[in-house]
């Protein structure tokens, strides 16, 4: 592995620095690491995966991440390929099937092109070592539950879950995982950039102090949004759509913002014991989502978490993430950087030498490299477990923005609270329930009103 990345400004190295800025001198203000180095998960972040045994692949969900995931896998190692496609829809499987031939000469025989609602059991039956599940989100937690029960590896896209049935539904699978010492990654790709990964180094060895709260953002433009075509049926139509759909994306603060929130958890090593926030739907052009967030979180120590995301047109965007601690702060809003209380830039990530040092710097090929080795290594990994807290999170902001009430994690791991329709059916014209609250609602659209108990906000 080449050298660090992390560069220090001023050029001295990690020691002198921290000290110097962090410290007035005395050794009874000497830097403390919040956590001793090897007793925290740092991942190898190689070029590329170990050469070792051979690996077959199925890919369950092949829309645009979907596809995009199985050339990560694809340019990861040598000695694997892709064996078997599974999608809802036949359009799917032979799109990501043409890609596969046209840029890595791989042909996926008509027999292992796997059509419907059950098309990941299929793909996982059919003789693969592995699977990258890229489902509508909803879906997800029942196909790693069937994965963990054939024994295959997995890669989980993120978010995991949307509910609190899923979520106990993926905790569970992951237990089950860890006993067969299976390897599961899931696509919080962050875990596998090299930038936050330093980032995190340093403030486990003591940068910031301890950390005292922070505020994480995901506000950015509309996303894609699908007409409904006359020939779709009202299941079709929703999966095709499915970003816009709260029971299928668990809506945009768990399927897109969960990223940011897992950054603080993961640093933290906390969780939510609460959750009181609001949000609305202003231009959101099909679903039943809201187009914005704002919660604040209290973590298990007492501290706070600020959370804000939004997808509307024509607004200031910001994706980043920033923690504040006893002695400084670590911020991603242009660059990661590190600065002491009075604003001084004690440290910050050198990208420059990382594109000088390593060949590969996508971190969503970076963490097939590491599912990869984990898998040829016989080093059972669950990134499940620690990802289901950071969709917890966002599934508690949600249901506090939706009904205008407090939410905690007791309750919300505990509910009842399950989106997944109890008669799906992709030819007949169907009701969605509302939440499992037993109230059914028809197409177009419900949306959550605050403070109102009618349809989806009955608990």
């Amino acid at each position: 592995m080449a050298g660090a990345v992390g560069g220090f400004v001023g050029g001295a190295g990690s020691a002198s620095v921290l000290t110097s800025c962090c410290s007035s001198g005395g050794s009874s203000n000497a830097v403390q690491p919040l956590k001793e180095p090897g007793t925290y998960y740092v991942p190898d972040l190689v070029d590329f995966a170990a050469d070792g045994k051979e690996l077959k692949a199925g890919v369950i969900g092949c829309g645009g991440r979907g596809s995009g995931a199985a050339i990560n896998f694809l340019n990861a190692a040598n000695g694997i390929t892709i064996t078997a496609l599974g999608d809802t829809f036949k359009d799917r499987v032979n799109q990501l099937a043409d890609k596969l031939k046209s840029e890595k000469s791989i042909d996926i025989p008509e027999d292992r092109r796997f059509t419907g609602l059950d098309a990941y059991k299929q793909v996982i039956d059919s003789g693969v070592d592995l699977v990258i599940v890229a489902t509508p989100p909803n879906f997800r937690p029942i196909h790693f539950q069937y994965a963990v029960e054939k024994g295959k590896h997995a890669f989980l896209e993120k978010p995991i879950c949307v509910d609190p049935v899923g979520y106990r539904t993926i905790i569970a699978a992951a237990k089950q995982a860890a006993a067969k010492n299976l390897c599961v990654i899931t696509g919080t790709q962050r875990h596998h950039q090299r930038s936050y990964v330093e980032s995190y180094k340093q403030i486990m060895n003591g940068a910031i102090g301890e950390i005292t709260g922070g505020a994480v953002y995901w506000n950015q433009s509309m996303l894609w949004s699908n007409d409904r075509k006359p020939e779709w049926s009202d299941c079709e139509w929703m999966i095709r759509d499915w970003v816009n759909w709260t029971w299928l994306s668990g809506d945009h603060i768990v399927e897109q913002h969960v990223h940011n929130l897992d950054v603080f958890t993961w640093f933290s090593g906390l969780k939510p014991v609460s959750a009181v926030g609001f949000g609305s739907r202003q231009r959101r052009l099909t679903g039943n989502q809201f187009d914005n967030f704002s919660i604040d979180f209290e973590m298990e120590n007492g501290i706070h978490l600020h959370s804000m995301c939004r997808q509307v047109d024509g607004c200031i965007n910001n994706i980043s993430e920033f923690i504040q601690g006893t002695k400084g702060s670590w911020s991603t809003i242009e660059e990661h950087v590190l600065k002491d209380l009075k604003g001084n830039v004690i440290w910050k990530y050198d990208g420059e030498a990382e594109k000088a040092n390593y060949k590969q710097t996508d971190p969503y090929t970076l963490e097939h490299v590491n599912w990869i080795n984990h898998i040829r290594s016989g080093k059972p990994i669950d990134q499940a477990s620690e990802t289901a807290v950071a969709n917890m999170a966002a599934i508690m902001g949600r249901e506090s923005a939706y009904t205008g009430q407090k939410t905690t994690w007791d309750e919300m791991t505990a509910s009842p609270l399950d989106l997944y329709p109890k008669d799906i059916d992709l030819v007949k014209k169907m009701n969605f329930s509302g939440y499992g609250a037993g109230k059914d609602y028809k197409l177009p659209e419900f949306i959550p009103v605050a403070g109102k108990a009618q349809g989806n906000q009955t608990r």
